[in-house]
């Protein structure tokens, strides 16, 4: 398998996939904007519509995380590049706390799709990475862990990180380790499965050109969207207060 498991490092389908997650992100948080400065009037903090669509999207992006670490695990990568992505990640998030503390000091993002993603990849691969496709027997437990374990207990600050909360925490993106590490399971525990066929199932999806070149960058479009949007979105709106 070494030989064929060589070419596993880059799939186009896979990489069309993440960039669905990140054009419908971008959509998603263009919304909000607009809808932060006036511009439409909605609810993104309890209308089904745009929940549902969070969770959609999350979910994309989580899958193909736990799907792409077990590309890297196959290919035999040395730790080192686990290590300096998972670096970068937290860095990320730690400048998605600040930026968002500046804008929204009563509910900035102090454990969202970051911090979790982070907090997801430590676990997969201190504790689970070898338990290989075994881990989609886990997946089902962890995303139903909330509804069947979750207490008040888990309600503060220090403790949401868990998921096991009862009341959901005043912040602008919450991603916690439960359930969200069970579709990043499904993920890696289905790149397992493909492993076994050498992943030519993979080699049949799209590679949409655009959709393909931002999936290579999602950690950069991440970061970078949103201070684009909103300051187009406050240049509308000052141009229209003018």
């Amino acid at each position: 398998m070494a030989e064929a498991t060589q070419r596993t490092s880059r799939y186009g389908g896979v990489d069309t996939l993440r960039g669905l997650a990140i054009v419908w992100m971008m959509s998603f948080h263009f919304s909000f904007d607009l809808n932060w400065f006036g511009f439409i009037h909605t609810d993104f903090y309890t209308s089904p519509w745009w929940l549902d669509q969070r969770i959609a999207i999350v979910s994309l992006f989580v899958f193909t995380v736990g799907l792409t670490q077990t590309f890297t695990d196959v290919s035999g990568r040395p730790a080192r590049h686990f290590w300096k992505r998972w670096a970068q990640i937290v860095g990320a998030s730690l400048l998605v706390t600040a930026g968002s503390y500046a804008a929204f000091p009563q509910s900035f993002i102090y454990f969202g799709i970051l911090q979790g993603i982070a907090a997801m990849l430590l676990l997969h691969r201190l504790v689970f990475r070898h338990a290989r496709a075994w881990v989609l027997l886990l997946a089902p437990i962890a995303i139903a862990a909330p509804q069947l374990w979750g207490h008040a207990f888990f309600n503060p600050p220090m403790w949401n990180w868990t998921g096991l909360i009862t009341q959901k925490p005043i912040t602008e993106d919450y991603a916690p380790l439960l359930p969200w590490i069970g579709v990043l399971w499904i993920g890696a525990g289905v790149g397992w499965l493909l492993a076994r066929v050498q992943f030519r199932p993979l080699r049949h999806l799209p590679d949409i050109r655009p959709l393909s070149f931002l999936g290579r960058w999602p950690l950069t479009i991440y970061l970078l969207h949103q201070p684009v949007f909103v300051g187009l979105v406050w240049l509308a709106a000052h141009f229209r207060g003018a």
